[in-house]
């Protein structure tokens, strides 16, 4: 199933733009769509268009890229080897799977010069950048990211082209929705915090509607993910500081207790291992600001930091990987909101996604109390035009912001709008914002 995707705009924004002055790279984790995006725009946007499948090719097609002095040559054998004739300016060439050629990827520039078609790329972040020991990279690129689908997304896979409009309204006006309306909100909200972004598994879940199936799926992903992490990492490393995020989050500490996962390891290891793992785009994470402020890339601390997984989907699979498949049951609790575990962590998470989804880099700050040995945190920063907007989030009603006060007294001047998130309808206490959790993409 082909789902509709917001970078499709973008995507046409670059081929009206750009008019084939660059090539176009879609990044992203692995299995979040990249190969069916390209394909989609290719059959809508041209009049043809040739895929070379870089983890599908035959020796003689890879060895073409060896040599392509003779572009008339190489375009004449593509055309007679995929039967479609290409046509100046108006069809694209799909390099899918870059990372596995780095020499096609090197003849990027080349191509673009010699002006005849539109060329599409895609490939996982981490690959492209370990792929070119030896090779020149093109500057002819226009670079976008591809995430996991959003709420939005997700709600358009299901035929909904309606509530999103309805929620960013009432954001607009900050106008509560009701109980019933946002019981239901609540409880769609929650059924795409179990099935995720991924697509397979959307694709599973509208198939089916079993849960199981869909947790069967999300299983796959994970260890494909965990065998990538081995090829980068044989040490394990990066594969276990994955696995283990739940179980830190859960641990509520306030920071990735590295030590506890994987012992004692170099700090210049421990940055090359964590550099990796968001280059895979298969993880999201917070630094602590140790000053926030606008610009709180500047103050990022690089050795004291959150970790998240980049679909919260895959993260509810592997906090329950306890068993070999995860009940329906479990799944069915979590969408009625009766399971008693603590689940403030995967609304931490699914905030953290949909932060990054909407363009946002991610901190958190820390500080300690005046009068006690307590440690108040707030979950995430935002920087707006001149101010920061700090985020607390919790997992139910509880409507207590006292970290928020006091992070607002010590930093009073910087402040610009404060927001608690929770699972309870829009509304407000004094100068804090309460919003639901599917009001987040719009902050």
């Amino acid at each position: 199933m082909v789902f509709k995707r917001k970078i499709y705009d973008n995507m046409l924004k670059w081929k009206n733009e750009q008019n084939g002055r660059t090539a176009l790279l879609i990044k992203g984790a692995r299995r979040v769509g990249k190969s069916t995006i390209a394909e989609e725009f290719a059959k809508r946007e041209y009049k043809s268009y040739i895929l070379i499948d870089f983890a599908n090719i035959s020796k003689e097609v890879n060895s073409w890229f060896n040599d392509l002095s003779d572009l008339d040559y190489f375009f004449m054998r593509l055309q007679q080897l995929n039967h479609v004739v290409l046509y100046h300016r108006e069809s694209v060439i799909i390099f899918d799977e870059i990372q596995l050629q780095p020499l096609a990827r090197q003849a990027i520039k080349y191509l673009v010069r010699d002006g005849r078609y539109d060329y599409i790329e895609t490939g996982s972040l981490l690959t492209l950048k370990k792929n070119v020991k030896d090779i020149v990279i093109p500057s002819e690129e226009t670079r976008l990211t591809l995430y996991p689908m959003d709420y939005e997304e997700f709600k358009w896979a299901q035929g909904d082209n309606i509530t999103m409009q309805l929620i960013k309204d009432n954001m607009t006006k900050l106008r509560p929705f009701g109980d019933a309306v946002h019981r239901k909100l609540m409880r769609d909200f929650r059924l795409y915090m179990l099935v995720g972004g991924m697509p397979q598994a959307v694709n599973a879940y509208l198939t089916d509607k079993n849960l199981s199936k869909v947790d069967a799926v999300k299983r796959s992903i994970l260890e494909l993910y965990e065998d990538d992490f081995r090829k980068i990492d044989p040490t394990g490393r990066a594969s276990k500081l994955y696995s283990a995020i739940p179980a830190q989050l859960t641990g509520n500490a306030s920071r990735y207790n590295i030590s506890g996962t994987i012992g004692d390891t170099r700090q210049d290891i421990i940055e090359s291992v964590i550099a990796d793992m968001e280059d895979s785009m298969t993880i999201n994470i917070a630094y602590h600001a140790n000053d926030p402020s606008v610009g709180m890339n500047l103050h990022r601390n690089v050795s004291r930091y959150k970790m998240f997984m980049s679909d919260t989907g895959l993260f509810v699979t592997q906090a329950f990987k306890d068993k070999d498949f995860t009940e329906n049951v479990i799944y069915q609790k979590l969408l009625s909101d009766k399971l008693s575990a603590d689940m403030g962590y995967v609304y931490e998470n699914v905030v953290a996604q949909m932060l990054k989804a909407s363009g946002n880099e991610l901190f958190y700050y820390t500080f300690p109390s005046t009068t006690s040995n307590h440690i108040y945190e707030i979950d995430f920063l935002l920087s707006q035009h001149s101010k920061i907007c700090p985020l607390e989030v919790k997992s139910s009603s509880y409507k207590r912001h006292v970290s928020l006060d006091l992070f607002s007294e010590k930093f009073s001047d910087r402040i610009g709008r404060k927001y608690l998130i929770y699972t309870k309808d829009l509304g407000k206490d004094k100068d804090v914002i309460f919003l639901p959790v599917y009001l987040v993409p719009f902050l």
